[in-house]
């Protein structure tokens, strides 16, 4: 694996870092304030994405993120996933809330790259798709969902309720996780794409949150929402062998975007910190950290953890570009990344003190926005049972 950034994907990095610093921060704070609502000027940085994608066989968004394509002849390739999440480090260094309600490039849209068939992705293509997952009672634990689906000729029939839906309310459709059988457990849970407007589906509220204010957050009720048998994700079969496999690779996907996210996160407040600090610390590290003052050695140390994680994401990335199983390492990166970019973006403020804790720099919004990163698409503590079981070779049944 050679770990610099790929030569072909630079130009796309140098662009997502322009767009960073002078497009979402001169409005970072504006819609910060602004909750719920719709970031106008989105649209046309997303029409641009469109186009680039069009004409590109390198794309970068959630909608080209999968394991799709054929490994290249004798080698390697650095390809959509890759590149999405290069690109992800880099708007998240402007702000986090501004990507995540990108037109899309919801989460739903990694969903559906990573498990529609080619019929499905050509008739969702260019829509906007959200992801519902979570319900009351069942964070955490996906298998626990509660939501069903029961098959009426060419439709299926979901009843239940979606909480912390991001972008729920401005998508144009929700991949919504349901179970065809509550009693074959984690095996029948399959997922369904939900046009908005589909009658039975209805949007209950929009949360007031600690951060990622430009991104809305939805709640929905479903009661006898009728859906097409077509929008089924996957194989409509329930295979116990299988399992829970087949909606799980969706995360083998998005984990490794999330942790892009934190990254990006956490390379603006950690860059910004050595700005503030800069009279404070050696810019050469001809001092050692033990013999440096404690401003200088807890930037330091901060620096190691953040490339540990940046190195974690761009691995998990890399695998899923060439048809690795990932699972593992998704979930290692989504868990040091998390905890690494809420860790340094707290302490950046702590560092800055009354600067860091101000509304004069985004140095405490990044704070707020970067504990969503290690909370949705599954906890610091589900990650750790993930990597554990893989590492153990043990079932969900046997450690839980």
């Amino acid at each position: 694996m050679y770990l610099e950034t790929p030569k072909k994907f630079s130009m796309l990095v140098g662009q997502a870092h322009e767009v960073a610093v002078n497009f979402f921060r001169p409005i970072s704070r504006k819609y910060d304030k602004a909750e719920h609502a719709y970031p106008k000027e989105l649209d046309m940085l997303a029409s641009l994405l469109d186009g680039m994608n069009e004409g590109s066989p390198e794309a970068a968004g959630a909608a080209t993120a999968g394991k799709r394509g054929t490994k290249q002849e004798g080698g390697i390739r650095n390809g959509s996933n890759m590149s999405t999440a290069l690109g992800a480090i880099e708007l998240c260094y402007g702000d986090t809330g501004l990507l995540l309600t990108m037109p899309r490039q919801g989460l739903g849209n990694s969903a559906i790259a990573a498990v529609a068939n080619d019929e499905q992705l050509e008739r969702f293509k260019g829509k906007w798709a959200a992801m519902a997952i979570t319900e009351p009672g069942c964070g955490s634990d996906s298998a626990a969902i509660r939501t069903t689906a029961t098959k009426d000729g060419d439709h299926y029939i979901l009843n239940g309720e979606k909480i912390f839906v991001t972008s729920g309310d401005r998508a144009d459709c929700v991949v919504v996780w349901a179970t065809l059988d509550k009693n074959l457990g984690r095996a029948a849970i399959k997922s369904f794409v939900v046009e908005k407007g589909t009658p039975g589906m209805t949007l209950t509220r929009l949360e007031h949150k600690l951060g990622i204010k430009a991104s809305d957050t939805a709640a929905f009720v479903f009661e006898n929402c009728r859906v097409p048998a077509a929008n089924l994700l996957g194989n409509p079969e329930i295979d116990v062998a299988k399992g829970f496999a087949g909606v799980m690779e969706t995360f083998d996907n998005t984990r490794p975007l999330v942790a892009a996210m934190a990254v990006g996160c956490a390379k603006a407040s950690l860059e910004r910190t050595k700005e503030l600090l800069k009279d404070y610390l050696d810019p050469d590290y001809r001092t050692p950290p033990l013999n440096a003052s404690h401003v200088a050695a807890t930037v330091a140390r901060m620096e190691a953890e953040w490339e540990s994680a940046y190195l974690l994401t761009v691995k998990a990335a890399w695998m899923a570009d060439n048809k690795q199983p990932n699972s593992k390492e998704a979930s290692i990166a989504k868990a040091k990344a998390g905890r690494v970019g809420n860790e340094i973006t707290l302490k950046c403020v702590e560092l800055c003190a009354s600067i860091g804790y101000g509304e004069d720099e985004l140095l405490e919004k990044w704070a707020r926005d970067s504990k969503i990163l290690d909370i949705f698409e599954g906890t610091q503590q589900i990650q750790q049972l993930i990597i554990a079981r893989r590492l153990l070779g043990k079932s969900s049944s046997e450690l839980k």
